[in-house]
């Protein structure tokens, strides 16, 4: 038996051989590559005509000398246009990008939570605007998410500011994990 299979190395591609810790190391390099590149593909999908750059990628290199991905980005335009339906139509697509992957991450609640601010406030425009259809879909009920209530989050039984204040604890909340749970079910 060759030294370096003793030693507890196994075969691997090209002249060297990893050992078995660099082995477990490549498989956990590889698997979190796949999850990052499957993570940020979902943030372009969902976010469409918003992304203002490919997704950018932060990357270790391996004990094979390949460079993996550890970490990624997605740039969306989340400025807010000055007509409150459009605000509100890019806030709805804002949230959605960011909480498209599997598992969004801090960042990624964090973006969605002021999308729904960003939402709420253009509501509120709205209302006082006295324009309180806009926004609507088909039989005048409002496209937006159920309050847990039996309501609609910013509709006109759900005051704005209420729904602003809500999302602002949610945010203040959004690293902890019951608060990501918590904005789910709000979302």
């Amino acid at each position: 038996m060759p030294v370096a299979e003793e030693a507890g190395r196994s075969p691997a591609p090209g002249p060297e051989r990893l050992t078995r810790a660099e082995e477990r190391m490549l498989q956990s390099l590889r698997q979190r590559d796949r999850e990052v590149r499957t993570h940020e593909q979902a943030h372009m999908a969902a976010g469409g005509g918003l992304v203002t750059s490919g997704a950018t990628y932060s990357y270790q290199q391996g004990p094979d000398g390949r460079r993996y991905a550890v970490g990624g980005e997605v740039s969306i335009d989340t400025s807010r246009p000055a007509d409150p339906e459009d605000a509100i139509r890019k806030a709805r697509q804002i949230a959605r990008a960011a909480l498209a992957p599997a598992e969004p991450s801090g960042q990624d609640y964090r973006v969605a939570a002021r999308a729904r601010l960003m939402e709420a406030e253009a509501r509120r425009e709205l209302q006082a605007l006295g324009r309180e259809g806009a926004g609507t879909g088909e039989g005048g009920r409002a496209q937006g998410q159920d309050d847990g209530r039996g309501r609609e989050a910013g509709g006109p039984e759900a005051p704005a500011q209420t729904v602003r204040e809500r999302l602002e604890r949610l945010f203040a909340q959004v690293d902890r994990p019951a608060a990501a749970a918590r904005f789910r079910a709000l979302a």
